[in-house]
């Protein structure tokens, strides 16, 4: 079974057994959108491929989903600030996999230890997290980085003259846009929960004294970062 059917299966196991609330809740989906989308991801993968133009197109399931659901989570960012660092953190994550593919070959039979387009996409996913930061943001610089990449390397082939087709997301539920969103969201959850419970744990009260609650001005800068 390919990589991104397994995600799927397993992120639809982990929102309909309620594990995946915590991450829903920051990321402002409910557990019924998050599995209406991937239910949505599954069929779409299926559906013909909508033409663009003579040689682009793009597939329902790995495409204009996720780019729908990558402009939600933008429109739905807390502040302009992290409206911005969630574009930033896209731009970052694009200039590395744009990158990455002139190192590896992007041809399947390419020997490496697996399959080139499952390497872009971790990479997305790490960088999409390590800029981002917080889920919504992980999510929109990891897919959407893959997106972006797609769309450069087919104006690249259009400018040097060269012919070829591109279909946007054509694997569906197996695109590397899903798992690149998937994981990114995954890294920013495991590591925002255990920075956050780490940082729990070594906030200790003298003996004596009265814990007082925070302020709007007390509050710890990286609360909103977790999200």
């Amino acid at each position: 079974m390919p990589v991104g059917m397994i995600l799927l299966i397993g992120v639809g196991i982990l929102i309909y057994l309620g594990f995946a609330q915590r991450a829903l809740d920051r990321m402002r989906l409910t557990d019924k959108q998050a599995l209406l989308f991937i239910g949505a991801v599954l069929i779409g993968g299926f559906i013909p491929d909508i033409p663009l133009t003579e040689n682009v197109s793009i597939n329902i399931g790995g495409g204009i989903l996720p780019i729908l659901l990558i402009g939600y989570l933008l429109y739905r960012a807390d502040t302009v600030k992290e409206k911005g660092r969630a574009v930033a953190a896209l731009l970052i994550a694009t200039v590395a996999v744009y990158g990455a593919t002139k190192i590896v070959p992007v041809e399947p039979t390419y020997s490496v230890f697996m399959d080139p387009m499952y390497i872009f996409a971790s990479l997305a996913g790490i960088i999409g997290y390590l800029a981002g930061r917080s889920r919504r943001s992980a999510f929109i610089a990891g897919a959407g980085s893959m997106v972006l990449t797609d769309i450069i390397s087919r104006v690249e082939v259009a400018l040097i003259g060269g012919r070829g087709t591109l279909v946007i997301g054509g694997a569906g539920a197996f695109d590397a846009i899903i798992i690149a969103g998937i994981l990114a969201v995954f890294l920013a959850e495991v590591v925002g929960e255990t920075r956050e419970r780490i940082q729990g744990g070594t906030s200790q009260v003298p003996r004596g004294h009265r814990k007082l609650e925070k302020t709007p001005r007390d509050k710890n800068p990286h609360d909103k970062e977790g999200e």
